[in-house]
């Protein structure tokens, strides 16, 4: 799913205001810190989610392994937080614009 320009800066605006849901520790991405982002997702569909420590290149990786083992897309990213978005097909919650 490719989010357009208009409905990235519309979820990076409802994401202003959210507090980080998942919080990486020592270990970083593990399997079930994916599985606890799959669970945030379904519910919330836009999660803020604060990375461990470390370099960009290792914070990239992090942001890789979550959102494509949830099928999510990255919607902003500002140091070591990031914010990704997965449509709950279901029930949507949010309503994006065209």
């Amino acid at each position: 799913m490719a989010l357009s320009p208009s409905q990235r800066r519309y979820l990076r605006s409802l994401a202003h205001d959210l507090n980080p849901v998942i919080l990486l520790g020592a270990k970083g991405a593990t399997e079930a810190v994916r599985k606890e982002l799959d669970l945030a997702l379904s519910q919330h569909e836009l999660v803020k989610v604060k990375l461990s420590g470390g370099d960009k290149d290792e914070r990239q990786q992090q942001i890789d392994f979550l959102a494509e083992g949830t099928q999510s897309e990255s919607v902003q990213q500002i140091g070591h937080v990031v914010v990704l978005f997965r449509r709950n097909e279901d029930e949507p919650k949010l309503a994006l614009p065209r």
